[in-house]
Formats: C-alpha cells, sequence, structure tokens
C-alpha cells in the first residue's frame, strides 16, 4: 500500500461505512506488519514519539538569552506533533483538511458559506466574528472527526448546517464560547475535503488569536483570506512567513478588489515571492462581487466570484494523488521544521543546565569560602583572645600553676587534681566565652557568603529572575539560634571526647571525675589554636594558653591521644558549621531544585531529532514516484461554483467564463483540466 493509495477513492471504492455496518479509521498496524512504506511509515511515528517524550521533559524556566522564544519554539513543536504530525501519519487516509483562515472582517465565514451554498457559519459586522471555529466535512468522512485524531484539545459539537446560527442570533461582542469545534456535514463538498472555518488571526481576544494560531498548524492546507485594504498587514504575514519556513501548503485569496484595481493583486503577488510563497495560487475576488448585502444572492457569493476557489478546492477533493501531494508536501516540511526546532531547543537545554551549573557553582563557592573563613578563625588562635583568654585566666589561676606545670609531668598531674579540687566552677565561664566566639565567627562567615551570592546572582540574569520577592540578601531570620544550638551540640561533642578518652586511663580516673568539663575546656582551647598540635607562631599568638592547655591534657592522656582528640573535636566542629551553611546554601538552591532545572542536557534532543531525520530519509526513499499525468475519476460532491471559471487573459485581468461553458482548446492545451487545475507548467489553462 502506497500513501497514494491510501486514501478514500470514492463512496463505493473505500469510503468508512455508516449506520450498522459503520467502521472507524483504520487501527495503527506494528512495523512488522506492513511492507514498504507501512513499515517505514511505522518507524517514523516511533521516532516522533521518542522527540515527543523528550519535548515533554524538557523545562526552560531559566531567563536564559533566548529562553522566552525556546519556550514558544517548544510549544508550536508540541502544537506541531500532536495537532498535526502524528495524527496525519496514524490516519494517512483521512480527508485533507483545509483551514480557511484570515484577518478580522476579511470575508472568512461568507465564502466558506458561498463555497457550500449552506450557511454553516455565521458572517456579520460585529467582532470578533468566528468564535467556535466550525469544520465542514463530506457525510461519509464524519468518523475521521468525531474523535480525538486531530485537535485534541477541542472539544466536538455535531450539528447539522441548518443549525448554524444565524447572524442576528450570535452571542454579544466580545464572548468567547469555549474551546470546541462545531462539526457540520455537507454534501456539497467532495469526499475526502474538510474546510475549518477558523477564528481571526488578529482577533481582539486573545484565546481567539492563539486557537486561529493553532488550527492553522493543523492544517494539510491553508487557504488564507485577506483584503485589497489588509493585505500587507503585519500579523497575517507574521504568520505566513512561519508557513513558508515550514513549507505549509498555502493558497491565497484576496477579497474585496475593487474594478480597477488589479494592480493590488500585482502588489500581493510581489509581496508573497518575497516571503518564499511565489508558487502559492492566488484567487481574486472582486468588490463588486460582496459590497453589501444587496450584491450578495441570499447572503452567497455569486458562483462566478468563487468559481475558481471553488474548481480547485473540487478537484483537491476528487483527486486522491492530489491530495497525497499536499498532504505530503506539508507533513515532511512540518518534519523539516521540526527537527530545526529539536536541534535549538536542544540547545537552549544546554544554556539552562549551563546556567544552572553555574548558579549552583556560585552558591558552593561562596558557601565554601565561609566554611573555609571559620575553619582559619578556629585554627589560628585567633578566638584564644578577649573574652575568651580573659574567662581562660581566670580559670587557670596563678603563676604558680604555670610553674607547677613547667616542673613536670607528675607535678602537674598534682597541680591539676589539686586545681579542679579548688576551682571546678570556672570552666562554663569558659566555655560560654568560646560559644560566644564561635557564633560571632561563623555568623559573620555566612552573612558575608548570603551577600556574596546574592550580588552574584543579581549579576546573572538568570539568577536575578529567581531573586524576585525573596529576602537572600541576608542570612534567614532563624540562623543565631541554628548557630548556638550547633555550637553547645559540639561542646557536648568535646565533652563526649574526653569522658571516653578518661573511660581507657584508671590512672586519672579521680582527676576525670573531678574535671571532665574543665579537660573538656582544654580541648577546646587546643582545637583553637592547632589541629594537630601547636606552632610556634600559634603560641605566639595565643601568648602561651594553648601550650598550657595541651600541657595539662598531655598530663592525663599522653601525647598521641591529645593530637587524635583535638583532630577528632575539630573535625566534629567543622561538620557541625558545615550543616550550618548548607542550610544557608539551600536557600539559594532550593530555588533551582524547585524549577527541576537539573534536567538532561540537549544531547537526549538532539539524539532524538536525528531519529527522526533518518526515519523521515527512508519513509521518503521508498515512496512510489508519481503517476505522471494520469488521474483517477472523480467522485463525490461538488463546491458551488464548479464551472464558473474566471480564465487569466494577457493583461491579467481575469474573464469569468459562464457557468457550464468550457473554453476552447488551443494549440498550446495539453494537460487538460487537471493541469490546469494543478499547475503543471505544459497546460494552457
Amino acid at each position: 500500500m502506497t500513501p497514494a493509495d491510501d486514501v478514500p477513492r470514492g463512496p463505493i471504492e473505500s469510503a468508512p461505512a455508516v449506520g450498522k455496518h459503520a467502521a472507524g479509521p483504520p487501527d495503527v498496524l506494528s512495523a512488522g506488519d506492513l511492507p514498504g512504506p507501512g513499515a517505514s511509515i511505522v518507524a517514523l511515528i516511533d521516532a516522533l514519539d521518542t522527540l515527543r517524550a523528550r519535548l515533554g521533559a524538557l523545562r526552560l524556566p531559566l531567563e536564559t538569552p533566548g529562553a522566552a522564544v525556546a519556550r514558544a519554539d517548544r510549544a508550536r513543536a508540541v502544537d506541531q506533533l500532536d495537532d498535526y504530525l502524528l495524527p496525519r501519519l496514524r490516519a494517512e487516509r483521512a480527508p485533507l483538511l483545509v483551514v480557511v483562515g484570515g484577518s478580522t472582517g476579511a470575508g472568512k465565514s461568507t465564502l466558506v458559506n458561498s463555497l457550500l451554498g449552506e450557511q454553516v457559519s455565521a458572517p456579520g459586522v460585529l467582532r470578533p466574528t468566528t468564535r467556535a471555529p466550525v469544520l465542514v466535512h463530506h457525510p461519509l468522512d464524519a468518523r475521521w472527526f468525531t474523535t480525538d485524531r486531530v485537535l485534541p484539545g477541542l472539544a466536538r459539537v455535531t450539528t447539522d448546517a441548518s443549525d448554524a446560527p444565524r447572524p442576528e442570533a450570535r452571542q454579544p461582542s466580545g464572548t468567547v464560547t469555549g474551546r470546541s469545534l462545531r462539526l457540520v456535514k455537507s454534501d456539497a463538498l467532495p469526499q475526502g475535503l474538510a474546510l475549518l472555518d477558523a477564528p481571526d488571526i488578529d482577533s481582539v481576544e486573545t484565546a481567539n488569536r492563539e486557537l486561529a494560531a493553532e488550527l492553522l498548524g493543523a492544517a494539510d492546507l491553508w487557504l488564507f483570506v485577506t483584503t485589497a485594504a489588509r493585505y500587507a498587514d503585519a500579523v497575517p504575514w507574521d504568520l505566513l512567513v512561519q508557513a513558508a519556513a515550514r513549507r505549509a501548503q498555502v493558497a491565497m485569496v484576496l477579497d474585496r478588489v475593487d474594478p480597477g484595481a488589479e494592480t493590488v493583486a500585482d502588489d500581493l503577488r510581489r509581496l508573497m515571492a518575497e516571503h518564499g510563497l511565489g508558487d502559492a495560487p492566488l484567487f481574486v475576488i472582486p468588490e463588486a462581487a460582496d459590497a453589501g448585502p444587496g450584491a450578495l444572492d441570499d447572503g452567497y457569493l455569486p458562483e462566478e466570484a468563487v468559481g475558481e476557489v471553488a474548481t480547485w478546492l473540487t478537484g483537491l477533493g476528487g483527486d486522491p494523488e492530489a491530495r497525497a501531494r499536499v498532504i505530503a508536501a506539508t507533513r515532511d516540511g512540518v518534519i523539516d521544521d521540526l527537527v530545526r526546532r529539536a536541534v535549538h531547543l536542544a540547545d537552549a537545554a544546554d544554556a539552562q543546565q549551563a546556567a544552572d551549573a553555574r548558579l549552583r557553582d556560585a552558591v558552593h563557592r561562596h558557601h565554601g569560602d565561609a566554611l573555609a573563613q571559620v575553619d582559619a578563625a578556629t585554627s589560628d588562635g585567633a578566638l584564644l583572645r578577649g573574652e575568651v583568654l580573659a574567662r581562660w585566666q581566670d580559670f587557670v589561676g596563678t603563676s604558680e600553676f604555670f610553674r607547677s606545670v613547667e616542673a613536670g609531668v607528675g607535678r602537674a598531674r598534682d597541680a591539676l587534681v589539686a586545681f579542679f579540687r579548688g576551682k571546678p566552677r570556672q570552666a562554663p565561664q569558659v566555655e560560654q566565652a568560646i560559644a560566644h566566639g564561635l557564633e560571632s565567627v561563623v555568623l559573620d562567615a555566612a552573612e558575608q557568603a548570603a551577600e556574596r551570592t546574592y550580588e552574584t546572582w543579581r549579576g546573572d540574569a538568570a539568577g536575578a529572575a529567581l531573586l524576585q520577592g525573596l529576602e537572600l540578601s541576608r542570612t534567614s531570620g532563624g540562623l543565631r539560634a541554628q548557630v548556638g544550638e550547633e555550637i553547645r551540640g559540639w561542646q557536648s561533642d568535646v565533652l563526649e571526647l574526653v569522658r571516653e578518652q578518661g573511660a581507657e586511663k584508671r590512672g586519672t580516673a579521680r582527676a576525670l571525675s573531678l574535671g571532665v568539663n574543665a579537660l573538656g575546656v582544654c580541648l577546646m582551647i587546643l582545637v583553637f589554636a592547632s589541629t594537630a598540635g601547636l606552632t610556634g607562631a600559634e603560641i605566639g599568638i595565643a601568648g602561651g594558653t594553648a601550650i598550657l592547655a595541651q600541657k595539662l591534657l598531655e598530663a592525663v592522656f599522653g601525647d598521641d591521644a591529645v593530637r587524635r582528640l583535638s583532630v577528632e573535636a575539630k573535625k566534629r566542629l567543622n561538620a557541625r558549621v558545615q550543616s550550618v551553611l548548607d542550610g544557608q546554601a539551600a536557600r539559594y538552591t532550593a530555588q533551582l531544585d524547585a524549577l527541576g532545572t537539573r534536567a538532561p542536557a540537549g544531547d537526549g534532543l538532539r539524539e532524538a531529532a536525528r531519529a527522526v531525520e533518518g526515519a523521515a530519509r527512508s519513509e521518503r526513499s521508498v515512496r512510489p514516484a508519481e503517476a505522471g499525468g494520469t488521474t483517477r475519476p472523480f467522485s463525490g460532491g461538488m463546491l458551488r461554483g464548479v464551472g464558473a471559471l474566471r480564465r487569466p487573459t494577457t493583461d491579467g485581468v481575469p474573464r469569468v467564463e459562464p457557468p457550464g461553458e468550457v473554453p476552447d482548446a488551443g494549440p498550446q492545451r495539453r494537460s487538460g483540466f487537471w493541469g490546469w487545475l494543478f499547475g503543471r507548467k505544459d497546460s494552457a489553462w
């Protein structure tokens, strides 16, 4: 089965049945069930499904350069897949969907009604005009559209043409009926062709504009209606340029052209060529046919005014090969555009990941500096000044104590025992002074980390956007209490270390029983002087304070034990300070975590895009060659005006042929009506 064969032939050949024998669109088969082109289509669908999943997982929350454009591209790519590409590939035999779009008041609804000879959409002077879009289809094509095959986000409302709202019955201007799609059956349409009357692309209602763009994105063919007064407006050309970029099939209708102003059509052709639409058909409807209610035939444009459009669309609906060519051209353009978008989105994903890493690095760097700052202040003797030094000196007492320590270890033990008996109550004052000094050091370091992180983020566009509305330039309000709790916890850790070490030395049991707190204070003092013993410089800084603490501890536990105790005590202090600073850093990184910015980089998206590109190339390579000039017998209904052809003349002014009358065949005529209809170069039509 080829793509050209996989389309409805006519009411007898392959149309979906109605009534009790009705059957819906064919099920999608697996690649193994379909030979040739069928298998390649399934492989392409699989590749597109993977790309859709990767796009669905893509997050672009950070304000990186080009992020806003990338988000819009992602939304359009997802819409292309959901509203058009995947539904179209899964239902190749579905009718050709022609979306009639254009500017406010261009006459879209009047044109649709005139082509059908039925009032299916309500035209009028109130704006916005078309609210809920109207999709008109042949009765035998109903099942293609009653499901969510296309435009799954729109609810279906099924009516007959007689149920269409009249102009006088429409809702007040400015109201929107919600996201629904009104389905209308019409025998006037050839089977295999559907017309969708879309809202205004420049509607005053945002919802209407967005819906119009969504509908045009789901089209196999755009029938774009503009007027002689507004054909150069910017908004329509923005959409038309997008259509040209993805090679969407477009036909233009220039409405309300005053007699003698045919140069407007020439100027529009020039604009079309400049914007990549030089090969698109252009149909001209003169103003005289639509000058007012009196110029309409029961609300319809005259048949000769819509004859060219009607004949062209009817020919598309009646020729499966022509339909297949239009569908394939639009589909291929969408796939190529989708691959390009995916590559650009992969770059945007990389930029997001780089911004995330950059912001996180600033947080970790500044708070890491804060930890280093605390580590230095608690290792170089800086804390052994001021209040700590005064309380320590009160604690150790007179110079006789120093002399007893210097006399030898034995005397030091005796002096230590005597000292603990006489002054055990001084230790808590030293502990308190240490706690105050340590608290100041940690709070100051945390404050500096917060200020530096804030300034770094504020200088980065991605970070600045995250700071809005948050108090992150300072540390959190509860930090002081948290730091105090951690310091008290560390001091308890130190006492526990002393207690555990003392339990291993029976000869010092009496001293430990009298002075665990005192020995703990000594260990804290030693920690602030060095992580593994003292140096001459540190002794000078501490004014002999730390060496005294070290001598006292060595008198009880020995040299090796004191070194191990000081290292472990410092390790536990750093861990608690790290916990505090990690909590402060998390205030920043939590903003990134909440956005899900740690998504995979763009490599997965690029891989999926390459897979789609390869699958599309394979699918195109196995398509059958076009059948040349052969055509299939026409079947189905005909739009109103078919036969009332306006034949171009050498002066560029269209001439209307009377209905039923066929122009003379000249010597240049080779391919006949179908050649003219589909723009073959060897046709004189």
